[in-house]
């Protein structure tokens, strides 16, 4: 079945349609990857994992699958973040922030 649909979708529109059959979320890879483009745009810190977007990039094509079958089939759980301190714009003290590790963002710019 499935090789059926790869022949009549090519580009954009395979991705879009190729859902996994069994999986309990209807998530399409399309998704996680403009997510993961919201990130990679965004340029942020690496996350309490200390891993970089270069190093995630590295292995790109598995680590956002890893996301995608976690996140399809609803085993996905978001590690924790790194706490930063951050000076509040008009003075008064800091703020806590808390930095997602490169991997956990990809599900919430997916939901921005």
């Amino acid at each position: 079945m499935i090789r059926l649909v790869n022949r009549k979708c090519s580009g954009r529109n395979r991705m879009d349609k190729l859902k996994a059959p069994g999986k309990p979320f209807d998530i399409s890879k399309r998704a996680v990857w403009e997510a993961w483009e919201k990130v990679r745009a965004n340029k942020g810190a690496p996350g309490v994992d200390a891993v970089t977007i270069a190093e995630f990039e590295s292995d790109l094509k598995n680590s956002l699958y890893k996301i995608w079958n976690r996140l399809s089939s609803g085993t996905y759980f978001p590690p924790p973040v790194r706490a930063v301190e951050v000076a509040k714009p008009h003075g008064g003290g800091t703020r806590i922030l808390g930095v997602p590790t490169e991997p956990a963002n990809c599900p919430v710019a997916q939901g921005s």
